[in-house]
């Protein structure tokens, strides 16, 4: 495929993503003359059933969008099958996905959190009134216009799993969507109608309220979640999600169909009016499942492989370390999700001045800007005049009885109470809490229970990304040394080159560390989901312990670079599976092992259980440590 020039009448220019199904294209097509996007799938094992239902889903994504001419529904244009290739030639979109700007955090106004929702309602109320329900509504389903969020306006794509109310394919007995936007009646696969997208749709609004998804964790986690419990109101997890429309979500979420909105047409006029009439101010993916089984599924076991690697020896400060491994992470397949990194200009990771989140999920390093409403002017949207634009509120002021540093303190006992958390975080001056770290399944809804059983008041911003069950060890190690609430000296920083937090197939590891305020040896190490650890630095040569990497005191605030290889020397790449790892840091007065690890991989279970034993050794014995952890996405090209 990757020699392809033309498919039917249309010339190929550019490869614009790739997914687990296939590839889309950037294409021309001459008769008319103008851009197209070329969405492929391979048909050339036709006779495997798996492919023959794939091109079948394949051609009812065209027949579903085909019926469709919307301006907020990107536009099929035309479907064609040569020997290989299955494809379908769709309107160009100019902008990414809503998913790529939430995966950089980006921060939305009200304003255009309504003109989102009503641009998705208004394209799913002309998609249901001709039979079609979308059933995979979520940010890497949703094209922008333009590069400009601001301006742009929403396209609903991809079709994939779409369902045609005179269709006979996948009724009831097949569950199908993403897990963190799938309604209760999809995880039952039971049959659905509009109402799921209304779900979805509703996930949607939370998420743009409060920066997360409603339910996080694994896919039996998440299931769970959204069949048995509520999550918290918008309004409890952003101080500047407007309360009102806690009630629109949650009927939007409501975990019966009956109880949702109607139709989308509903659903939209209900958001309006309820910001509308609110005097609360302005705020600020994911793979698709495809399985068949009429009940809930159970949790699949996790599968990885690590290639041994080489080693090359080390220089002082920014360092390269030359070593080959095949990063093993889990990915539950299909659906066709695609969008391009584009990494900006590198700098150097600056050391946090307190526990924090930055803009890469699960990193504790510099706290992230402080968020007073809209950061810049935005265009009122075409909606009333009374919501267009609203003013921030004053901050919600801790009781005058509980100063910010009494708070800070009840958060630090909570946190040292998880065991499968890492958690932190500051307290302001106004009683505004920022909370950020990793936490396994269960554990951010067992802190936040916590949280009210202490009967906390503060307003919250979470900022707090979930994890699997095989980091919690890890995580436990990290939280009995994590810094204090409110800290403010420097500590061990940990990103990636670009600091981005998702990685393609073939691209380079290479984490960045800045030492925290004291002289000190760093060890630093990647945990794949398989329960695998691969240490990536200090390294030995051979399976007899020899050392490959010259053990170093890092001077206070020193920056180490690893993973930059000299030309012509291998690097750690990102290889299939795809999935969720985690790297961990570590740096300390002494060394945590006086003899180096007998080899550069191996299991989880005994690594972690003598990293925590080591850090308790140093800790008991007066030492001064430091822990980073930052969740890594692998992804295919």
């Amino acid at each position: 495929m990757e020699t392809v020039e033309t498919l039917g009448k249309y010339e190929i220019k550019r490869t614009l993503g790739r997914g687990a199904m296939g590839i889309v294209y950037e294409g021309w097509d001459p008769s008319i003359q103008r851009r197209v996007a070329i969405k492929t799938v391979p048909v050339s094992d036709s006779d495997d059933p798996e492919t023959q239902e794939q091109i079948a889903r394949f051609r009812r994504e065209a027949q579903a969008a085909g019926r469709l001419t919307h301006p907020n529904i990107v536009s099929v244009y035309d479907y064609g099958e040569t020997a290989d290739l299955a494809y379908i030639v769709m309107e160009y979109v100019e902008g990414p996905a809503l998913k790529a700007l939430m995966d950089k955090q980006e921060r939305f106004s009200l304003p255009d959190i309504l003109r989102i929702m009503q641009d998705l309602l208004t394209g799913l109320e002309f998609s249901h009134e001709r039979g079609v329900v979308h059933r995979d509504i979520k940010p890497a389903n949703l094209m922008l216009t333009s590069h400009d969020h601001v301006k742009s306006r929403i396209k609903i794509a991809d079709f994939g799993i779409a369902r045609i109310e005179s269709s006979s394919m996948t009724q009831a007995g097949t569950m199908l969507g993403t897990p963190a936007y799938m309604s209760p009646e999809q995880f039952m696969a039971e049959t659905v109608d509009s109402r799921t997208d209304i779900y979805s749709s509703g996930v949607l609004l939370y998420q743009l309220l409060t920066g997360e998804r409603p339910f996080e964790g694994g896919m039996s986690a998440i299931m769970h979640k959204a069949l048995n419990t509520d999550p918290p109101a918008p309004s409890r997890i952003s101080v500047t999600a407007p309360l009102a429309l806690d009630a629109v979500v949650k009927k939007a979420m409501a975990k019966r169909p009956d109880d949702r909105y109607a139709t989308a047409t509903v659903f939209a006029d209900a958001l309006l009016a309820a910001a509308s009439a609110s005097t609360v101010g302005a705020p600020i993916e994911d793979a698709t499942i495809i399985e068949s089984r009429p009940t809930p599924p159970a949790a699949r076991a996790p599968v990885a492989t690590v290639a041994p690697p080489a080693v090359a020896p080390p220089k002082r400060g920014f360092m390269p370390v030359a070593v080959v491994a095949a990063v093993a992470v889990l990915l539950a397949g299909g659906g066709g999700t695609y969008f391009l990194l584009r990494p900006a200009a590198e700098s150097p990771p600056a050391p946090f001045a307190a526990v924090h989140v930055s803009p890469s999920p699960g990193a504790l390093v510099s706290p992230p800007p402080e968020i007073h409403g809209d950061t810049a002017a935005v265009p009122p949207p075409a909606v009333p005049p009374a919501i267009a634009p609203l003013s921030k509120p004053p901050p919600l002021p801790v009781p005058a009885t509980v100063s910010p540093a009494a708070t800070g303190d009840m958060f630090a006992q909570i946190a040292a109470t998880q065991d499968c958390a890492f958690i932190g975080g500051t307290v302001r001056d106004d009683g505004v809490a920022t909370i950020g770290g990793i936490a396994g399944p269960g554990a951010q809804e067992e802190f936040r229970r916590s949280v009210a059983d202490h009967s906390i008041t503060a307003p919250i911003q979470w900022h707090v990304a979930g994890a699997a069950p095989v980091f919690c060890p890890a995580l436990k190690v990290l939280q009995s040394i994590a810094p204090p609430f409110g800290t403010t000296e420097p500590r061990l920083a940990l990103t990636l080159a670009y600091n981005v937090t998702a990685l393609h197939d073939g691209e380079h590891i290479r984490p960045r560390i800045a030492m925290p305020n004291f002289a000190g040896y760093l060890r630093v190490d990647y945990i794949a989901h398989d329960g695998n650890v691969q240490h990536l630095y200090p390294q030995v040569a051979d399976s007899s312990g020899t050392v490959a990497d010259q053990v170093h005191v890092f001077s206070p605030g020193e920056k180490i670079e690893l993973g930059d290889p000299p030309p012509g020397q291998p690097a750690w790449e990102v290889a299939p599976p795809f999935g969720t790892d985690m790297i961990v840091a570590f740096a300390s007065s002494r060394p945590l092992f006086l003899r180096p690890r007998s080899s550069n991989v191996e299991p989880a279970s005994v690594y972690l259980k003598d990293i925590e034993a080591a850090v308790r050794a140093v800790r008991d014995g007066d030492g001064t440590l430091a822990g980073n952890a930052l969740l890594v996405e692998a992804l295919p090209k």
